[in-house]
C-alpha cells in the first residue's frame, strides 16, 4: 500500500478580515507602514519629515502675467487696428474683417483666462505642511495646525525606530491643483564653487 497523501490543515471557521483602508483623512502607522490619505510609505522607506511653510509664488505668477498679458494685447490692438482698417471695405476684406473680430474674442478669452490664472495664485492662502519624503521619488503631504504638526515629525521620527509604533491622527489633505504655484521650503542659492556656509533667502 502506498502512503497517505498529506493532509491539509483545518481552516478556521472564520478567516480574518482583510485589513481595512484607513480613512482618508488620517495619518496612521501600523505594523511599520504609515498611511497617509490611503497610500502606504514602508518606515524603512522615509529618509526626511520635516515641516514647511508652503507659499504662493505671487512674484513669479505676476511676472508671467505680465509677459503672456503684454503680448496678448498687442496681438488685441493688432487685430483690433485690422478689423478698422478692413472693416470699409469689400469682398475679401469684409472677410478678413469677420476673422479679425472673431480672433480678437479669442484673444479677450484668453486675457481674462491669464487674468484669472493669476488671481488664483496672487490671493492663494499659505498652508502649514508636513513633508515625508521617502528614498524613492514620493513626497506625502498633509497639513493642520502648525503644533499639531511639529508634535507628528517627533512622533514619526520616533515610530521609525520602534517595531510596535503605533500613532493615529486625523490631517487634512491639500487642496492644491498645480504644486508649481507654491515653494517647497527654503530657496537655497550657493555662490562659489567651495566654502559656502551660509543660506541666501
Amino acid at each position: 500500500m502506498g502512503t497517505p497523501p498529506p493532509q491539509q490543515p483545518p481552516r478556521p471557521a472564520h478567516a480574518p478580515a482583510p485589513p481595512r483602508t484607513p480613512p482618508r483623512q488620517s495619518l496612521l502607522i501600523s505594523k511599520r507602514l504609515l498611511w497617509v490619505h490611503g497610500a502606504a510609505y514602508p518606515l524603512e522607506n522615509i529618509v526626511r519629515v520635516h515641516t514647511f511653510d508652503l507659499t504662493p509664488r505671487r512674484g513669479a505668477a505676476f511676472a508671467r502675467f505680465l509677459k503672456r498679458g503684454g503680448v496678448t494685447l498687442l496681438i488685441l490692438l493688432l487685430l483690433m487696428w485690422i478689423s478698422d482698417a478692413t472693416s470699409g471695405g469689400w469682398g475679401s476684406s469684409s472677410d478678413l474683417a469677420d476673422v479679425a473680430g472673431f480672433l480678437m474674442i479669442v484673444v479677450v478669452f484668453a486675457l481674462i483666462y491669464f487674468i484669472g490664472d493669476m488671481l488664483a495664485v496672487v490671493f492663494a492662502g499659505t498652508h502649514h505642511v508636513l513633508a515625508v519624503e521617502t528614498n524613492g521619488r514620493s513626497t506625502a503631504l498633509v497639513t493642520a495646525p502648525r503644533e499639531q504638526l511639529n508634535e507628528l515629525v517627533v512622533s514619526i521620527a520616533e515610530a521609525i525606530d520602534k517595531p510596535d509604533a503605533e500613532l493615529h491622527a486625523h490631517v487634512a489633505s491639500l487642496a492644491i491643483t498645480n504644486y508649481g504655484n507654491y515653494h517647497f521650503g527654503n530657496s537655497v542659492n550657493m555662490y562659489g564653487g567651495s566654502g559656502n556656509t551660509g543660506v541666501s533667502r
